[in-house]
């Protein structure tokens, strides 16, 4: 499968469609972004998935630190013939100037590191609340500007959930602008920025699919510079939680279902509250320790006795 060109692994049609992606990406809502169906050539998209890990063997570890429903692996080399051909292609200056044709971004830069990236794996009943992702390379001064997913599941139905999600203001919006089913070999490519609001609905599976999980493969690019309208000091993933369903009005009877939907966004809205003041405890005892928290300690309390 691997050609002279790091763009051997791509369907030629995406190739041959550039121009009309660009068009489709630049101008479309709620922020930039394209989707593009069989995006791998089929034998490739179909190796992929055929030695695509097993859930255990990722990290399945939440940011509370307990196991979840989420599996990621970021050394995708170590996958078999497939990956190291996915990961041989998408440093390639083909694939990247490839990229920077479907999008109008120039300069992309790979991630060999795949931080946030790599494989993804998500299990009945998950969801990924609305958030903005972090702005620059965690190790390095990169700026990061696009996500390029491409989902492996061959058998899914949109109603069965875990469709991405693309919101104008999470804040302000329960629904989302646009909602795509994670469909196999789909490619959805957006823009990384402040306003760029994802997420994916909650995953229900009937029973008869129960087993069934979402899997897609995530590449992140970054390029060294930005304009400086669109740059902002360095964060980290920001979410904000769901706001209730628009059907829950004044007047409606309360259902089994919306019962357990509230349930479920108040216990969200919960655990965010507990991670951000796990998140504080931690960055004051940073504060704390060492010769400079003791003249921390020595400045807050002269203030305080002196203040008067």
């Amino acid at each position: 499968m691997q050609g002279p060109s790091g763009v051997s692994i791509v369907h030629p049609h995406v190739l041959e469609s550039a121009d009309a992606c660009r068009a489709e990406f630049c101008s479309a809502a709620p922020f930039p972004h394209v989707t593009i169906d069989d995006f791998f050539a089929p034998d490739f998209a179909a190796a992929l998935l055929d030695s695509f890990p097993a859930f255990e063997r990722g990290n399945s570890v939440g940011d509370d630190g307990k196991l979840g429903g989420k599996s990621t692996l970021a050394k995708i080399r170590q996958l078999g013939p497939a990956w190291e051909q996915l990961d041989d292609a998408i440093r390639s200056p083909e694939f990247l100037a490839t990229v920077g044709r479907l999008t109008g971004i120039d300069g992309l830069i790979y991630d060999p590191w795949y931080l946030g990236g790599g494989t993804h794996e998500n299990r009945n009943g998950m969801s990924l609340d609305p958030h903005v992702d972090f702005n620059y390379h965690p190790s390095e001064r990169w700026h990061r500007r696009l996500n390029l997913i491409v989902y492996l599941n061959p058998q899914w139905e949109e109603s069965w959930g875990g469709c991405l999600e693309l919101f104008r203001d999470p804040h302000a919006d329960a629904r989302p602008a646009r909602s795509v089913a994670p469909a196999f070999n789909r490619c959805v490519i957006f823009e990384t920025s402040e306003c760029s609001w994802h997420a994916f609905n909650r995953i229900e599976l009937p029973p008869e699919h129960a087993d069934l999980t979402r899997r897609s493969v995530a590449l992140y690019f970054y390029t060294k510079d930005r304009p400086a309208a669109e740059t902002a000091p360095r964060h980290t993933t920001y979410y904000v939680n769901r706001q209730l369903p628009p059907h829950l009005d004044e007047g409606h009877i309360l259902t089994r279902s919306d019962v357990a939907g509230i349930q479920q966004l108040i216990e969200q809205r919960d655990s965010h509250i507990r991670m951000l003041y796990a998140e504080n405890t931690a960055l004051r005892e940073a504060q704390d320790a060492g010769l400079t928290g003791h003249l921390l300690y020595l400045a807050r309390r002269a203030f305080v006795r002196f203040r008067k």
